[in-house]
């Protein structure tokens, strides 16, 4: 009997020591351009009519970050630094080139390639590294589609709904409303409509060996799928699949969903969350541009100068023209809320709940007009913020909300510690170590005020603007030397620079000296 017991103890022990070693899943859900338009973080800025209830959720099961920031808030070299988890300016990758041709890159490893030598299956789907690199991956299905596109029978276009000057921006940048209530699927003509296209062809006429794949949104029983919700569907099935399977194996999960990068085209019942009678602009302050000094900086038919400066003309007053955006881009948001939520409840309606990671961020933020911008790649608030929820069972207190500022180059680590992962991120002398820090500290305790990484987070325009976010302050310094210093425990929306104050020179002096050490910068 005593020999029973001993080995009923015995084994137990070792399927607990068993179950406690076993690597987490991961599940990293990544969409384009979302800003900080989402609800669940109390006390966060954004906008105050945004619907996102599964972003919610999920901030409520583990940890939500108010001060989370992109290191360079344009799509590629975001991307590209926060999958491999190297600054862009130690990969020569600030501007666009494809990321597996920079010698620095090629030598290191991605997030994908170190969790596949760590023994994880990795699989993926839609826009993850803005370069796609299948071989990076164990399995990966399908390419990034940014459609679908308004096509006129001759080429894609801007949708019929959005006036001109700024449909001439075209069929992406210049391009807003719902699926539904394009001209061309009501002219009876069966060679126009919504067609979906590879990307990197968006203005491209189609060719005999390049037939254009029509969609149908019109009919609900024969509904065509959006990118985001065939990728939506495509991932809950896999963790259902995953779900089923009797072997062990950890896997990494990556999902990129478009929304709400451009063009703005989601159903009209997100549009219809939002009327435009009961909606709310931005917070804009005219002439709130005066004092900044990014326009001095970039050419004035720059995107976003250009953009903020067509919608003006496109409407009789301005304010409208704001108005319309806004209503596609939380339409856009509640859409892929609601991707969001369909991929996270297959983990929680799963026996891998309890030993499944959940990451959700965005690569960058959008400016919604503010100081006459519209697009990202600004050093303000609302592109380079960002959000950064995760969910590490056995290691997030639920519904915590972090104060630090962080950044998304600590994403890379910080799933390194939490899976335990081990051997050299670099594959040769030639890469270079990670950059970032793992965010653990925040994770265990939302309160807490020191880890190893720095003060502020570090961000930057084409390796020639950069900024440094601390917990109370923004400090810009562009390329031409000049400067712009905002403090955050008064002024959120950054509309006063106090970067020529006598006053606040100290602090400017620190926060310099903090961006040229983290930036590897002379003074």
């Amino acid at each position: 009997m005593n020999l029973l017991r001993l080995f009923l103890l015995t084994f137990g022990l070792i399927i607990t020591v068993s179950a406690s070693t076993k690597k987490p899943n991961v599940v990293l859900i990544i969409c384009d351009d979302l800003n900080d338009y989402i609800t669940g973080i109390p006390g966060q800025s954004g906008h105050p009519q945004a619907k996102t209830p599964n972003v919610e959720k999920l901030a409520q099961s583990g940890v939500a970050f108010r001060r989370a920031y992109s290191n360079n808030p344009v799509c590629a070299p975001s991307r590209a630094s926060f999958l491999t988890g190297i600054y862009g300016h130690n990969s020569n990758g600030n501007e666009w080139p494809k990321w597996y041709n920079l010698p620095v890159l090629k030598n290191s490893k991605t997030l994908m390639h170190y969790f596949r030598d760590n023994g994880y299956e990795v699989v993926g789907s839609g826009k993850l590294m803005h370069f796609l690199k299948k071989d990076e991956w164990s399995k990966f299905k399908n390419a990034p589609d940014y459609g679908p596109f308004a096509y006129n029978g001759e080429k894609n276009v801007a949708h019929t709904g959005v006036p001109s000057p700024f449909n001439s921006i075209g069929p992406v940048d210049g391009s807003y409303g719902s699926l539904e209530s394009l001209a061309y699927i009501h002219d009876g003509n069966p060679k126009t409509g919504w067609v979906s296209k590879q990307p990197w062809n968006w203005t491209q006429n189609p060719s005999t060996k390049n037939k254009q794949n029509y969609l149908n949104f019109s009919d609900k029983g024969t509904r065509s799928l959006t990118p985001d919700e065939a990728n939506a569907k495509w991932a809950a099935e896999t963790i259902q699949h995953y779900a089923q399977q009797e072997k062990s194996t950890p896997f990494f999960l990556g999902v990129g969903f478009i929304r709400p990068h451009t063009p703005l085209h989601v159903s009209q019942k997100y549009f219809d969350m939002f009327p435009l009678a009961t909606l709310e602009n931005p917070l804009i302050r005219q002439n709130d541009s005066d004092d900044c000094h990014l326009a001095e900086n970039l050419d004035e038919n720059s995107k976003g100068l250009k953009y903020f400066r067509l919608l003006h003309e496109s409407y009789p007053q301005w304010e409208l023209g704001i108005r319309a955006f806004t209503q596609a881009y939380l339409a856009s948001v509640a859409a892929v809320d609601e991707c969001i939520g369909q991929v996270v409840e297959a983990v929680n309606n799963s026996p891998l709940r309890d030993n499944t990671i959940i990451v959700l961020t965005s690569d960058h933020g959008w400016n919604m007009g503010q100081k006459d911008f519209l697009f990202k790649n600004s050093l303000w608030e609302e592109s380079t913020r960002v959000p950064f929820i995760v969910r590490a069972p056995g290691v997030t207190q639920a519904g915590g909300i972090a104060e630090h500022p962080i950044s998304l180059i600590d994403l890379y680590p910080t799933l390194v510690d939490l899976c335990g992962l081990e051997g050299d991120t670099k594959k040769n002398e030639n890469g270079h170590d990670l950059d970032g820090f793992s965010v653990r500290p925040f994770l265990e305790n939302p309160k807490a005020n020191s880890w190893d990484g720095p003060e502020g987070a570090l961000t930057t325009v084409s390796g020639k603007h950069w900024a440094i976010r601390t917990k109370y302050w923004r400090y810009i310094r562009y390329e031409n030397g000049a400067e712009e210093l905002y403090n955050h425990a008064n002024d959120p929306c950054e509309w006063v620079n106090l970067a020529d104050n006598p006053e606040f020179q100290p602090e400017k002096k620190k926060l310099l000296t903090m961006l040229l050490k983290q930036a590897n910068l002379a003074e």
